[in-house]
């Protein structure tokens, strides 16, 4: 009979994160601290963060997780330096969180699948998916427009200039992200993205 090993596992090599998901993580934190910076209304790296951890975590739970978690801290930290309550305390605040998660999933479309073509109808997406979702949010759940369709409408045209800047700021974004990852890819080969299947 086969004598019972003695002592715990060798682990020597066997990283708790991979340096390629370290990487993705370092890149998520830095795009997001930008959100802290000047900029145009609307004009953030959220919804291109939100499309890039769907499309690049090899861990969906990361890859949903890390994008919320960015624009909550973000959200604090923007109340607490300038004051801006209204980031955690509006009504709708909860549907802006939604509408991440819609894109981070519609990011799950890239997996396996990333080009230019791909990530430049996914940021459309992602986008859209954003524009339509928060804005519903709005009307549903503040006080600025009537219930009605009349109302519906109001809120989506009254938020169209905002969108321009939001997908000025997505595109800009998305493709420093995607770039520059695709590039780290081809440089390094421990950060290359492992196979996953298409689905």
């Amino acid at each position: 009979m086969p004598a019972a090993p003695s002592g715990p596992p060798d682990l020597r090599g066997r990283a708790l994160i991979s340096t390629r998901t370290s990487a993705l993580i370092l890149i998520v934190v830095a795009t997001a601290a930008t959100r802290l910076l000047p900029h145009l209304p609307n004009m953030t790296p959220l919804t291109a963060l939100a499309l890039f951890g769907g499309a690049c975590f090899a861990d969906r739970r990361l890859g949903f997780a890390l994008p919320l978690l960015a624009l909550a801290l973000s959200d604090l930290a923007l109340a607490a330096i300038f004051g801006w309550q209204a980031m955690i305390t509006d009504a709708h605040v909860e549907v802006q969180y939604l509408a991440f998660a819609l894109v981070t999933a519609s990011g799950f479309l890239l997996r396996g699948r990333r080009t230019v073509t791909s990530v430049a109808g996914g940021t459309l997406l992602g986008s859209t998916i954003f524009f339509v979702v928060s804005n519903f949010g709005v009307w549903a759940l503040g006080t600025m427009y009537p219930r009605t369709g009349e109302g519906l409408l109001a809120c989506y045209v009254a938020g169209i200039p905002f969108f321009g800047n939001a997908l000025l700021g997505d595109i800009g974004y998305g493709a420093v992200l995607f770039g520059s990852l695709a590039l780290l890819e081809m440089r390094f080969s421990a950060l290359r993205e492992p196979a996953i299947a298409p689905r």
